[in-house]
């Protein structure tokens, strides 16, 4: 029996978009956030389980999730990568975890 090679991880930029729930954190009469989040995976579809298993480990209720993908393949498209975000995409890979780099609570309007 053979086994497989190990694929390496690779960091994915993420961004989420969650709803509201009692005990997630976000400020009173937010109706909902978008997180800007840097997850390693295999896969992007991996980085994307875990990170929904996360978010909902800490109360929070993940309703859509949109895929950048890696740093390289985000600068092939033209996205400027700062050293502070380069930074925290090598924390995550180091580490092998989701990192929300960003929060942006949304208010309704009216």
């Amino acid at each position: 029996m053979t086994d497989k090679p190990k694929r390496p991880q690779q960091v994915y930029t993420l961004v989420v978009e969650v709803g509201r729930k009692a005990g997630d954190g976000l400020p009173k009469g937010a109706s909902g956030a978008a997180l800007m989040i840097y997850a390693s995976g295999v896969d992007e579809d991996e980085a994307v389980r875990e990170t929904v298993a996360i978010l909902k480990q800490a109360d929070m209720a993940p309703l859509d999730v949109t895929g950048y993908g890696t740093a390289e393949e985000r600068a092939a498209q033209g996205h400027e990568i700062e050293d502070d975000e380069r930074a925290l995409m090598e924390r995550a890979l180091a580490e092998n975890s989701v990192i929300v780099a960003q929060v942006t609570p949304f208010f309704d309007k009216g």
